[in-house]
């Protein structure tokens, strides 16, 4: 296992579990914007490098990576994790998130998923590539982001509840 991090893969040739995939170009937005599916239902969005967000099945969030730290999904809040590194050993050092740094962290994730939204609406969205090529990702897309935007309990069950 390498012990330094790198750039993601090229997401639309190599992530097969999500299926369809597609890469956006979006206005304001200086990177593509990756989107895909796993079981047709559970977003994942990749803008750029850093922010990426998945979904569960109810557009609940479950997992993010937001200015080089992950987060998961851990009962009503989120875990931050932090990987520290020394010669010897990696620790994944975790904080869960007080109630104002998790409604900073909603508040930026929905901003950034309304304005994708709202891009994808007004017809500001092309999409660079795609796979499968046939796929009609778009009122998938729409149909996701709305049931995002619209969730209440918006973080999902912890992914491993022995965690």
């Amino acid at each position: 296992m390498t012990r330094t991090e790198s750039d993601r893969e090229d997401l639309i040739r190599e992530a097969v579990a999500l299926s369809p995939r597609a890469e956006l170009l979006t206005p304001g937005c200086d990177q593509p914007v990756t989107v895909g599916f796993r079981d047709k239902t559970a977003l994942s969005l990749f803008f750029g490098q850093d922010p990426v967000y998945q979904f569960d099945q109810a557009g609940r969030l479950r997992r993010a990576f937001v200015d080089g730290l992950l987060y998961r999904s851990q009962r009503s809040t989120l875990a931050q994790l932090e990987r520290v590194r020394t010669a010897e050993r990696t620790i994944l050092s975790r904080i869960d998130l007080t109630e104002p740094r998790l409604n900073q962290f909603r508040a930026a994730m929905t901003t950034r998923i309304t304005d994708l939204l709202d891009a994808l609406q007004a017809g500001g969205c092309t999409i660079q590539r795609k796979q499968p090529a046939d796929a009609e990702i778009t009122p998938l897309l729409l149909a996701s982001l709305q049931q995002i935007t619209a969730c209440d309990r918006w973080i999902a069950e912890p992914a491993n509840a022995a965690r």
